[in-house]
């Protein structure tokens, strides 16, 4: 969760406790109770999403240290047979490894594959198919989070709207409820200044 995402939780949160406080002056079938009882509901799954997306991201860098381990046991053993290669005056039978394309890697640790090597292959495709699903994970999460998030925000409008017909002749009340559902951002880093030219020479005023 973000920032941004974190002063929405807690005005969300906010507006909950505030509506929650005059509940029982609006009808318990109509709508507003169950714009109330959405907002209710949605505010522990956006709590749940939160963590899950938290859970993708750092799943997501462990599956990149992870390939980065693989790729590197891989690359020792390429290295290794081809050296071996080398003194058996058999190298061209081993090309030189990539280090900068992971396929072509994969691919060539087909060709050298032998007992040894089969494990670190077999590693590091496993830690390519891991750090997908974590990835993909992540991403799912972030989308249902705003969607949530979204979704949080057009209970509070609702609400908004419900409140300002039920309390139109209290101003207190609808004070209370515009400060628990005011979001502020957090403010705009400002654009660096010119050089001050206060303290430049001014240049002599040309022969009248």
């Amino acid at each position: 969760m973000n920032d941004n995402d974190g002063v929405t939780h807690q005005m969300l949160v906010r507006s909950r406790e505030a509506f929650a406080q005059s509940v029982n002056d609006f009808s318990e079938v109509g709508a507003a109770r169950q714009t109330f009882a959405r907002l209710q509901t949605r505010i522990p799954k956006i709590e749940q999403l939160a963590a899950a997306f938290g859970v993708g991201r750092s799943g997501a860098k462990q599956g990149t240290q992870t390939i980065n381990d693989a790729r590197e046991a891989i690359l020792a053993d390429l290295f290794a047979i081809r050296e071996a290669a080398k003194v058996l005056g058999v190298e061209e039978k081993f090309p030189y490894p990539p280090r900068k394309n992971d396929e072509q890697l994969l691919q060539l640790a087909g060709v050298y594959a032998n007992n040894d090597l089969a494990a670190d292959l077999a590693e590091l495709q496993s830690a390519f198919a891991e750090r997908m699903n974590a990835v993909g994970d992540h991403i799912a999460a972030r989308q249902e989070l705003d969607d949530e998030l979204a979704g949080g925000l057009e209970d509070v409008r609702d609400l908004t709207s419900f409140m300002k017909v039920q309390y139109a002749n209290n101003p207190g009340k609808l004070a209370e409820w515009a400060a628990a559902t005011h979001i502020e951002r957090a403010p705009r880093r400002a654009k660096p200044k010119p050089p001050d030219s206060a303290g430049s020479p001014t240049p002599p005023a040309p022969p009248g």
